[in-house]
């Protein structure tokens, strides 16, 4: 078979048209601004999935109803390196959910931080959380595990 770079080009040129919405979806704007917290929150399910881990949990709205919650969190490779596993979370933890609330109002978001019973943090990203405070992925000579510095 002959090479031919017209087709090859054509081929490039429609994968990247047709691919070039699948990198859209890492936008912010869906998300409110401040971040809201929600305390006493049940975990119903944590599903460690790329492209981004989900969080499911019960917790009560500002009038005392239940909801049922779905945040999104960073994909497990990036989470591994702030001290995340797939058994972080389990069924049943009693949680504090710090999140962006979806803009529309529903009951989903996407995570800034975990406040878990024993006092220790989960961050959404290592750049995720507010300063300070005790963290499960914090050294006391204040490095990452897993991240070298430069």
């Amino acid at each position: 078979m002959k090479f031919n770079p017209l087709l090859s080009f054509t081929v490039f040129l429609g994968l990247t048209v047709c691919c070039s919405p699948l990198s859209a979806h890492h936008g912010n704007a869906a998300f409110a601004d401040k971040p809201i917290t929600l305390k006493e929150a049940k975990v119903t399910n944590f599903a460690w999935s790329n492209p981004h881990s989900l969080i499911e949990f019960d917790a009560r709205d500002d009038k005392g109803k239940m909801q049922h919650w779905v945040v999104e969190t960073a994909a497990p490779q990036a989470l591994v390196l702030i001290g995340w596993s797939k058994t972080s979370l389990q069924p049943g933890d009693v949680i504090t959910v710090t999140t962006y609330q979806a803009k529309t109002g529903a009951p989903a978001g996407r995570l800034q931080k975990i406040l878990l019973a024993d006092g220790s943090e989960l961050h959404d990203t290592q750049l995720g959380a507010d300063g300070g405070g005790k963290t499960r992925y914090n050294n006391p000579d204040g490095e990452t595990p897993g991240v070298k510095k430069q």
